[in-house]
């Protein structure tokens, strides 16, 4: 499989096993964050954040980590394989609070898979989100993925990081065949 879509809550640690994923697989990793983030957290607009997306699938291969519901038609039929991070929102949320201590701006260390000036922020409108993601976006999330996959693209839902350890941890003897 050569066009893995990475999807979860965030705090679910799409960033970490796509990372991991993409040293398993020597696929190019895209991070969607480090992607949309203009520095100071600008949003860019829809139509080129649209083009972006659309140039970037058309490739051969790739690993996309990153929600963003709005561009899951552009994703989604593209993908050979998707997989969908179902973390429980208290974990979610503790990897946040973890993370953004680890990288706050006294660190000096810059947020893996984060656009450039865009320093490790929380927002409460971020944590509500990442609270309701079960309850709201999943079900959307899934729906879409139902609808809209290729008819040969599989789908795998890891909901603990042991499972998402023994996953990759197979990925070395093994071409990606799931």
């Amino acid at each position: 499989m050569k066009r893995i879509l990475v999807l979860g809550s965030g705090g679910s640690g799409k960033t970490t096993f796509s990372r991991k994923m993409a040293e398993k697989t020597a696929l190019p990793l895209y991070h969607l964050d480090s992607l949309y983030w203009k520095p100071g957290w600008i949003e860019p607009e829809k139509t080129e954040w649209r083009a972006k997306l659309t140039d970037l699938v058309a490739q051969e291969e790739w690993i996309i980590d990153g929600s963003y519901g709005g561009t899951l038609d552009l994703r989604v039929p593209r993908a050979e394989l998707i997989i969908f991070l179902d973390i429980s929102p208290y974990r979610c949320i503790w990897n946040i609070l973890k993370r953004r201590i680890k990288y706050a701006r006294f660190t000096g260390l810059a947020r893996p898979g984060m656009a450039p000036g865009c320093p490790e922020s929380i927002w409460f409108s971020f944590l509500i989100w990442v609270w309701r993601y079960r309850r709201v976006s999943k079900p959307k999330v899934l729906n879409t993925i139902k609808n809209m996959k290729n008819e040969q693209a599989q789908v795998l839902i890891f909901n603990s990081y042991r499972a998402m350890d023994v996953f990759l941890s197979q990925l070395h003897s093994t071409p990606i065949s799931v």
